[in-house]
């Protein structure tokens, strides 16, 4: 396969390998970025011209009226600040590499107006086309950062308005759990917990209903609603695993780092795997479809992971607006007067549509009620410079040793991430990298004034920031945890109390601590493991129980024998993940927050930990509700899978179906599998199942295992295929053996991935 192309200097190529792995080899910098542009496009086209229309508010031009709320939230979190401190925040070569990645986006949507390429079928489905790129637009878009916590704070206010401290306490376990503050005396009564649905629709995937299609101008804003099916993605907690062992423990004596990001799944992935080969640069792993670089993976000489790390990296700041002129609020002794933009939004089947925007020196105004003098506006890192998110990658995957690495961390702002590290001299190391707000005089768990008095000083330097590097235990380890060391001084330095649950880490720690001897197999074994520590947990406060209902004794006995493990084949497992996620869970908030009425949305089902807690410093108290709870869901799984429990099986219930956005309104496919899954969201092997239909919602968006300096060992899976195109062979080809908890090889050296390579596409100069 051979394209001629404008802008390419040199003759580059791409070779695909038996897993659909491309391997991108350029003579000059410039032309190697443009490959990778131009292989993300041949691969993920539709993907990519998605996120960016999604990211910059341009979806209704396309799909009509049912998307315009959307694009008005997106548009109003963009980034709008200085560019040249933008470019130079990742990299100094930061605007050179993404001209020349969106040069060849726009190279191949050029070659299929030529005709010298197939348009994706999803266009042709939709009745759309791809747009060209500008540079400007990878790094503006910030919406898919995973910043955290101003849709939580809103949540709080709205719950300790009502007085529902106990109800948030079990929505959101707080660690350290310091006395809650609310320095600036805020009103919490006057917050709407509607500000929520606009933040979460502004960084809310793609999706497509015949309905939504079809909405008319005067139905936009029915758009902007969210339920388990509706616009954006389930609330389901988001996380990763990542662990290096030191070569004193390893079969080889090498350093072995594991990373798999657990992200919602999606067909295609989230994630693409690519391997970059040209001057100063020798990279390959993970990164995400719409940015040049490589986040997750390995060069020459170090290998690199991540998982999410819980810093709180947003505040919400309630304004008194001046009731003669609602533009102007309160800072200082005086009035500011907010600035504003006019945002014009093309509507496909309508006439365009403008709407106003709102700032303050904080950042988007998120609500106004000039009759009350209110108004509410979020500030973020990712409103500062260099915040686009993954981007400082291109820095890091171009670190020589730890050294390296850790300055050129400086650099990453969002998302706050753990960082682990590992390198062929036989270091490791972690340390988290993202900016994290210095506040003084308040913890961020609650909206504060906007008048002044609650300013950022600045943020947290590198050097004030925790690392391990070569620890005495042989490993590190990190799932999103609590992980701040035990000295940490909350009060002086806090940067977060919101973390997600500690299950996976026990479960990480407790199994690497066990091995002797770890080898590759020991990694991928983690990485799919499915023993359930909230299960075990749970067989403790189930032995002293004595149900009186027949069902319910029934069930503790399953339960009880029971080693645990999430298996898609365990009948107990199936029980319990009922008992636990649909039954336990809100029975336990309805039996200690039974007022909560309206506000019950806000809790959902609670945080694990948080509820977990409370079930075994209560158990006596709770005795009732775990009884009754339990012989509801025996009632449920008789009616939902059927009447024999010996012949539940989890899988039944728990399965992965991946869905292209267009398959809601096409019958021509677009979905992969379904797969019967072990595993929940308690596990290594993270399968978050969403509770209303039970299917995976998310998981491991793509798995690695590196073996650090003899690299063509590393191991990898991405899921359910590299490619974004239906007619590819490497469309669906790795779902099955990412279902499986099976890898494939990551090669690197030159000799082994010309063996593997079956495809083999030359660029070559107009």
């Amino acid at each position: 396969m051979r394209f001629q192309l404008a802008d390419l200097e040199k003759p580059a190529r791409i070779l695909i390998d038996r897993w659909g792995i491309p391997h991108i080899k350029a003579e000059t910098k410039a032309d190697l970025f443009f490959a990778q542009g131009f292989n993300i496009a041949r691969d993920r086209l539709w993907q990519i011209d998605l996120w960016r229309k999604r990211g910059l508010g341009l979806l209704a031009a396309d799909f009509g009226p049912g998307y315009l709320a959307q694009d008005q939230a997106a548009r109003l979190f963009l980034y709008r600040g200085d560019m040249a401190a933008e470019w130079r925040s990742y990299a100094e070569d930061a605007q050179e590499i993404c001209t020349a990645f969106v040069g060849g986006i726009n190279a191949f949507i050029a070659a299929i107006d030529r005709k010298q390429a197939p348009l994706p079928p999803e266009f042709t489905v939709m009745g759309t086309k791809p747009e060209r790129w500008a540079a400007e637009d990878v790094v503006r878009v910030r919406s898919h950062g995973l910043t955290a916590n101003a849709q939580s704070e809103i949540a709080r206010a709205v719950l300790l308005a009502a007085g529902q401290d106990d109800a948030d306490r079990l929505r959101q376990e707080r660690l350290p759990d310091l006395p809650l503050d609310n320095p600036g005396r805020i009103d919490l009564a006057r917050i709407p917990a509607r500000i929520i649905d606009r933040l979460r629709l502004a960084s809310a995937p793609v999706s497509f209903s015949r309905e939504r299609l079809a909405a008319r101008l005067e139905d936009a804003w029915r758009w902007s609603i969210f339920d388990d099916f509706g616009v954006t993605r389930d609330s389901q907690p988001e996380g990763s695993n990542s662990w290096v062992v030191h070569g004193s423990k390893t079969t080889t004596g090498r350093p072995i780092l594991a990373s798999d990001p657990h992200r919602v799944l999606s067909l295609p992935s989230i994630r693409y795997l690519a391997h970059l080969s040209g001057p100063g640069i020798e990279a390959i792993g993970a990164g995400e479809p719409c940015l040049p670089g490589i986040s997750i993976g390995h060069n020459e000489r170090i290998a690199f992971g991540l998982t999410i790390f819980d810093a709180d990296q947003e505040d919400v700041y309630i304004y008194e607006t001046d009731p003669k002129d609602p533009l102007r609020y309160r800072f200082g002794d005086s009035f500011e007067r907010m600035t504003t933009r006019v945002e014009r939004f093309e509507v496909k089947g309508s006439e365009p549509q403008e709407q106003t925007h709102y700032f303050t020196r904080h950042g988007p105004v998120v609500f106004t009620d000039p009759g009350k003098a209110l108004a509410i506006a979020v500030r973020s890192v990712w409103a500062e410079p260099g915040a686009a998110p993954y981007l400082a990658s291109l820095s890091t995957m171009r670190a020589g040793n730890f050294a390296e690495f850790d300055q050129a961390l400086a650099r990453w702002k969002t998302p706050s991430v753990n960082k682990t590290y590992a390198d062929i001299d036989g270091h490791i190391a972690w340390t988290p990298a993202g900016y994290v707000p210095r506040r003084t005089g308040w913890s961020g768990m609650l909206p504060v004034p906007g008048s002044g008095g609650f300013e950022w000083k600045d943020n947290l330097d590198r050097t004030e920031m925790p690392r391990l590097i070569d620890p005495e235990i042989g490993f590190v380890a990190t799932a999103n945890e609590f992980n701040l060391p035990a000295d940490w001084d909350h009060q002086a330095r806090p940067v977060g109390f919101e973390w997600t649950s500690g299950a996976r880490a026990m479960r990480i720690r407790e199994v690497l601590s066990r091995i002797s001897v770890h080898d590759l197999s020991h990694s991928q074994g983690l990485q799919t493991d499915i023993r359930s520590i909230p299960a075990l947990r749970l067989q403790r406060l189930l032995t002293p129980l004595s149900p009186t209902d027949a069902g319910a004794r029934q069930a503790r006995a399953l339960i009880l024998d029971w080693n645990g493990d999430m298996n898609a084949e365990s009948a107990a497992a199936a029980l319990y993940g009922l008992w636990w996620l649909k039954h336990l869970r809100p029975a336990t908030i309805a039996a200690l927050a039974p007022e909560l009425g309206s506000h019950l949305n806000l809790v959902g089902i609670g945080h694990a930990d948080a509820l977990l807690a409370v079930l075994e410093g209560n158990s006596a108290q709770l005795a009732p509700v775990m009884a009754a709870s339990l012989a509801s869901a025996w009632r449920e799984a008789l009616d939902l899978i059927g009447p024999d429990p010996s012949r539940w099986r989890w899988g039944q219930l728990h399965q992965m179906l991946f869905r292209s956005p267009v398959a809601a309104v096409t019958e021509k496919g677009f979905t992969v599998g379904p797969f019967l899954m072990g595993g929940d969201n308690s596990t290594p092997m993270n399968t978050s199942p969403r509770v209303a239909d039970w299917r995976v919602a998310s998981g491991a968006s793509v798995r690695l295992v590196m073996d650090v300096g003899d690299w063509d060992k590393s191991l990898c899976i991405n899921t359910p295929g590299q490619s974004g195109d239906p007619a590819s062979a490497h469309y669906a080809d790795l779902a099955a053996l990412w279902a499986k908890g099976d890898y494939v090889p990551l090669l690197f050296s030159p000799a082994a991935v010309e063996a593997a390579t079956e495809t083999v596409i030359d660029l070559v100069p107009m």
